[in-house]
């Protein structure tokens, strides 16, 4: 008997790996391509890395770029980039993942969002339609799985300790730090950890978890 397959996109990044770990230890077959074998904006790159796996038990949309600019300073290919990335990924992926889910009538798809996506800073503005957009999706894609208990759901793990966050100011970090009730912020283990709690249950589907102290 196969192992359940956990497929995680962008699988390079601190998340990703923080991840991996909890379902390797209970378990799971896990995958975590990055965009060199899972370019998640090309169709055919993604037909191609599904078309081998016949089950997928668990795919976490976790592939995504910031990107930030301000509007008027933008390029169009620096925005189709980051929605490309973000958004038309993990509607790519996840179509292809549920494709095999419909047929065991089984699975749970996880969308990684951001709180961008409700309160986005100054400069995100690509970024943010993106994350607010796999809000939309999770709900959407909820409803339409449902009834082949396919579950769906949207998380916001909070501002991480990662190599995408490292590149911001001490001002920048010391004002959202400012804004959490306990004046600290989420880890990529305790993020792991939910992500892998969330993916074992049964009767939660279009739901957005923030797992933060951001009232």
């Amino acid at each position: 008997m196969s192992l359940p397959l956990v497929i995680i996109t962008g699988g390079r990044g601190d998340l990703a790996r923080a991840i991996a770990g909890p379902f390797e230890a209970t378990g799971y077959l896990v995958e975590c391509p990055g965009r060199d074998e899972l370019d998640v904006r090309r169709a055919d790159a993604v037909e191609a890395y599904f078309e081998s796996r016949e089950k997928v038990a668990v795919l976490i949309n976790n592939a995504g770029i910031t990107g930030d600019a301000l509007l008027a300073r933008q390029s169009p290919g620096d925005w189709a980039d980051v929605i490309e990335t973000n958004l038309k990924g993990t509607h790519l992926c996840s179509q292809a993942a549920a494709r095999r889910m419909m047929k065991t009538r089984d699975g749970h798809i996880i969308n990684i969002g951001s709180y961008s996506a409700l309160r986005p800073p100054v400069g995100q503005t690509a970024y943010a339609a993106a994350k607010a957009g796999l809000i939309g999706l999770t709900k959407s894609y909820a409803k339409e799985f449902g009834g082949r208990n396919i579950r769906v759901n949207c998380v916001l793990p909070g501002f991480l300790e990662t190599r995408m966050t490292a590149a911001l100011s001490k001002a920048a970090r010391a004002a959202a730090l400012e804004r959490h009730a306990l004046k600290r912020f989420n880890t990529c283990e305790e993020a792991a950890r939910f992500i892998h709690f969330l993916a074992t249950t049964e009767n939660l589907s279009g739901q957005v978890f923030q797992l933060d102290s951001r009232p």
